[in-house]
């Protein structure tokens, strides 16, 4: 697949923080580790991946700002266009060497993704996407899954954990959606969970209390495979509402009347 020359200067800042994770990676007892919340760690290898992407993408882009999942937002000159990043989504995962976590960049065009890539470090699977021009996987077109019946389905989400989420509503929606599809698993990478869908192994996927930095490259993936992605309302206002429902056509529909159930 061709590429832009913005879309290879992403590829390459991502591949060189991932790098530094696969390193990391497996040797995390040494890693030091601080508590950021209930629940919510954040390692050195976080913040080494997001000061790589820092460097990097400041060097051939000056003039954009950022939102970073550690370092927050990062105003530039140029105010139409701004790199949305998150180092290591799925950092559970990864301090318990679990093989499921990513690096997710986007880069937004007056607030809406044009371009975006997730890497994980572990698998070497690299998703990329560019608005109007697809989405892909090593090189792959990606297509969002083609069933058309919940029942023949298997979801995706993402688990409230200690001190996060609204854990009854939770249950209530979990009670629907598993009475109603082929299997549900939680990944524990958002981003992954996105890209999953965009490349069919997810037929769905749901979860709250999602910021930009977990959706916004994840988002493009599905919409340039094909797929429907949208908040709990079943708007295009992920970012205020933290909520989002993914999905072919036809599922991204059931499931959102589903989750109206609870």
């Amino acid at each position: 697949m061709a590429r832009s020359a913005l879309l290879n200067v992403m590829v390459q800042a991502v591949r060189k923080a991932g790098r530094g994770l696969a390193r990391d990676f497996g040797e995390v007892e040494n890693l030091q580790v601080s508590m950021k919340g209930p629940g919510d760690f954040v390692s050195a290898a976080d913040k080494r991946s997001e000061q790589v992407l820092f460097e990097e993408l400041k060097r051939v882009r000056p003039t954009y700002g950022f939102l970073m999942e550690e370092r927050g937002e990062v105003t530039g000159e140029d105010e139409q266009h701004r790199w949305v990043v998150d180092p290591l989504d799925g950092t559970t995962n990864f301090l318990h060497s679990i093989p499921i976590f990513s690096i997710s960049v986007a880069l937004e065009r007056n607030g809406v993704p044009i371009a975006g890539v997730v890497f994980n470090p572990a698998t070497d699977e690299l998703y990329t996407a560019e608005r109007g021009a697809g989405a892909f996987v090593n090189d792959r077109r990606l297509r969002v899954s083609a069933r058309r019946d919940m029942p023949d389905c298997v979801i995706g989400t993402g688990v409230p954990h200690l001190g996060r989420g609204n854990h009854p509503l939770y249950l209530n929606e979990l009670r629907q959606v598993m009475a109603n599809c082929a299997g549900i698993r939680r990944l524990g990478s958002a981003a992954l969970d996105l890209c999953y869908v965009a490349a069919g192994k997810l037929d769905g996927f749901w979860e709250d209390d999602l910021s930009p930095w977990d959706t916004s490259a994840g988002w493009l993936m599905i919409k340039e495979a094909g797929g429907f992605v949208t908040d709990k309302a079943g708007k295009e206002d992920m970012h205020a509402t933290r909520t989002l429902v993914a999905g072919n056509e036809a599922i991204h529909a059931q499931l959102l009347a589903t989750l109206r159930k609870a």
